[in-house]
C-alpha cells in the first residue's frame, strides 16, 4: 500500500489546529511557534504532491479511494490534476505568511474592556481552514467535496467575528457590532449557496446513482449515463450559484467587502487569496466537468455576470475611502477575469484563468498584509488619514507600489501574463465581451494609482511622521511573496507546465477546440 500522500498534506494542518489550540493560554508565543512549523511542514508536503505530480501522465494522480458510507455510494476518494496540484501549492505557500503576518493580531488588548479570544484559537482556525480547502482541491466524490466546502464556513466565521480588525474610527464597540454582521453576512450567504448546492448534489446521486467524479466522467463518455438536458441544467445551476457565491460573482459578491473590512489582514488575505479560489476552483472541476451541455448553454450569461463584475468592481474600488474595501471590490473585479477565462471555452483563457488564481493570491497577500502593517501603525483604515508615507517609511511604501502595480497587471510581473491570456482566449471566441473587459485594465490603474498617490506621497500628515519603516518579521514576510511575483511575471512557464494538460482535459470535457485563427501564420 502506497503511502497516502493527499490525506497527509491536508491531515498534518488538522494535526496543527488541534496540536495548537491544546497549547495552555498562558503559553502563546509557543502557540504561534507551533502553527508555524506545522504550516511549513504542509507546504513540504505540498511540494512534494508538486514533485510527484507528473504533467504529463494521467488526469488524477496520487489518487485514493475508500469506502465510506457504502450503502450510498459515498466514498473517501482523491485525486489531484494539474489545477488542483497549483492551488495546494499556492495555500500551502501563502498560510505560513498569514501566520507570521497575524503574529500579534490575536494578542490580548492591553486597555479597553472587550477581551479578545486566546491567541490558540486564532492561529488553529487558521490551520483548520487550510486543511478544509486543502482537501476540496483534493476530492473527486461529489458528497467529500461539499462536507469540506461547507465545513470551512466554520472557522472562517469565528476568524472573522472574534478575531476581526482593532482599527475603527467610531470605536471598540462598534467594531464588535461591524465585526458580527460581516461574518454573519458571509456565514448566510455561503450557507444559502451551500443548501442550493446541496440539493443539485442529491439530485446528481439519483440521476448517477454514486457521486464520483470519475465514474461519472465515465458513464457519460460511454453512453451509459445519459442526463436529460432540462436536468442537466437545473443540476449545474444549483452547482453554480453556490460556487458564484464563494468566487465571489456579481451579484452574489457583497458578503466579500464587509468581511475584508472587518478582519485582520491575514485573515482578509485566507479569505480572498485561498477560500475564494475553491469557488472558481469547482467551476472547473465539477461544473465543466459533469455538465458540460449546460456549462455551454449557460456561458453567455454567465460572461456577462463576469464583465458586470470586473467593471462594477473596479468602478466602486475607485470610488473607496476604506483600503481595505477598495483592495476587496479590486478583488471582485479579478475574481470576474477568471471567471470569465474559465467560461471563455479556450485553451488560453482556462490556461490564463488557472494562472490567474495563483498569481491574483500572490499579488493580493502582498498588498493586503502591506495595508494591514500600514492600517496597525497608523490606527485607521481611511485614506484619508495618510500621506507621505514614503518619505517616513520607503521600504513600506516601495512593497505597497508593487503589489499595487501587480494588481494593475504591469508587464514584468505574475499577473499580467495570467490576465493577457484571458483577454486573449476570451478575444478569440467572444471579441465583444473580450473587448468591454479591457475597460477593467483602464480602472485598474486609476485606482491603484490614486490610493497610492493618497497614501504615500505628498506632505507628510503629522499622524505618520513618526511611523516606523517594515521590521525585520514584515519583510521576511513580504520579501518572499515580490520575489515570487518578479519571478512568474517574467517566467511563468513553471506554472503553466502543470496546468496545461489539465486543461485540454477540461476542453475535451466540454468537448470545444479552440477557434482557428483568421489569418493564418505564415510558413
Amino acid at each position: 500500500m502506497s503511502f497516502p500522500l493527499l490525506t497527509a498534506t491536508a491531515a498534518l494542518p488538522a494535526i496543527g489546529a488541534i496540536a495548537t489550540a491544546a497549547v495552555p493560554a498562558a503559553k502563546r508565543t509557543v502557540a504561534k511557534w507551533l502553527a508555524l512549523l506545522f504550516s511549513l511542514a504542509t507546504l513540504v508536503l505540498a511540494v512534494v504532491v508538486l514533485v510527484r505530480f507528473d504533467p504529463d501522465g494521467d488526469r488524477y494522480q496520487l489518487t485514493e479511494s475508500h469506502a465510506w458510507i457504502a450503502d450510498f455510494g459515498v466514498r473517501y476518494e482523491l485525486g489531484v490534476d494539474g489545477i488542483a496540484v497549483a492551488l495546494i501549492a499556492l495555500t500551502a505557500l501563502l498560510i505560513p505568511f498569514i501566520v507570521l503576518a497575524g503574529w500579534h493580531d490575536a494578542d490580548p488588548l492591553e486597555t479597553g474592556s472587550r477581551r479578545w479570544r486566546p491567541t490558540q484559537g486564532f492561529f488553529a482556525l487558521i490551520l483548520a481552514v487550510e486543511a478544509m480547502v486543502i482537501l476540496s482541491f483534493e476530492a473527486t466524490d461529489v458528497f467529500l467535496f461539499y462536507i469540506f466546502f461547507e465545513a470551512m464556513l466554520i472557522p472562517m466565521y469565528f476568524l472573522i467575528g472574534g478575531f476581526g480588525d482593532r482599527a475603527h474610527e467610531h470605536g471598540e464597540e462598534a467594531a464588535a457590532t461591524q465585526r458580527s454582521y460581516a461574518a454573519v453576512k458571509f456565514l448566510l450567504y455561503n450557507l444559502a449557496g451551500g443548501l442550493i448546492m446541496l440539493a443539485a448534489v442529491i439530485g446528481l446521486y439519483v440521476v448517477a446513482g454514486n457521486f464520483s467524479l470519475t465514474e461519472i466522467a465515465e458513464a457519460r463518455a460511454d453512453g451509459s449515463l445519459d442526463m436529460a438536458t432540462n436536468t442537466e441544467r437545473w443540476l449545474f445551476l444549483g452547482f453554480f450559484f453556490a460556487f458564484a457565491v464563494k468566487a465571489p460573482l456579481w451579484p452574489l459578491h457583497t458578503w466579500l467587502p464587509n468581511a475584508m473590512q472587518e478582519s485582520t489582514a491575514p485573515v482578509a488575505v485566507l479569505i480572498t487569496a485561498v477560500v475564494d479560489k475553491v469557488g472558481t476552483f469547482a467551476m472547473l472541476r465539477f461544473c465543466l466537468g459533469l455538465f458540460p451541455e449546460a456549462s455551454e448553454w449557460a456561458t453567455p450569461a454567465i460572461l456577462v455576470l463576469a464583465v458586470i463584475s470586473i467593471i462594477y468592481g473596479a468602478l466602486l474600488a475607485v470610488g473607496q475611502r476604506d483600503i481595505k474595501r477598495l483592495i476587496a471590490y479590486a478583488s471582485i473585479s479579478h475574481f470576474g477575469f477568471i471567471v470569465m477565462g474559465i467560461f471563455a471555452m479556450t485553451s488560453q483563457g482556462q490556461s490564463g484563468a488557472t494562472l490567474y488564481m495563483v498569481n491574483h493570491g500572490i499579488s493580493t497577500a502582498v498588498l493586503m498584509l502591506i495595508a494591514g502593517f500600514l492600517i496597525s501603525r497608523r490606527g485607521s483604515r481611511l485614506i484619508a488619514d495618510f500621506g507621505g508615507v514614503q518619505k517616513v517609511a520607503p521600504v513600506l511604501a516601495g512593497t505597497f507600489l508593487i503589489g499595487g502595480l501587480a494588481t494593475l497587471s504591469l508587464p514584468g510581473l505574475a499577473p499580467f501574463v495570467s490576465e493577457f491570456l484571458v483577454l486573449v482566449g476570451t478575444f478569440t471566441r467572444y471579441p465583444v465581451i473580450g473587448i468591454i473587459a479591457t475597460l477593467g485594465i483602464v480602472l485598474a490603474a486609476l485606482y491603484t494609482l490614486v490610493l497610492y498617490q493618497r497614501t504615500m506621497t505628498g506632505p507628510v500628515k503629522p499622524e505618520v511622521s513618526a511611523m516606523p519603516d517594515l521590521r525585520v518579521r514584515e519583510i521576511a514576510v513580504v520579501a518572499p511573496l515580490v520575489v515570487l511575483l518578479v519571478f512568474l511575471g517574467v517566467y511563468p512557464k513553471p506554472v503553466t507546465d502543470v496546468v496545461n494538460p489539465a486543461v485540454e482535459h477540461t476542453m475535451s470535457d466540454v468537448q470545444k477546440k479552440d477557434p482557428r485563427p483568421e489569418v493564418e501564420a505564415a510558413k
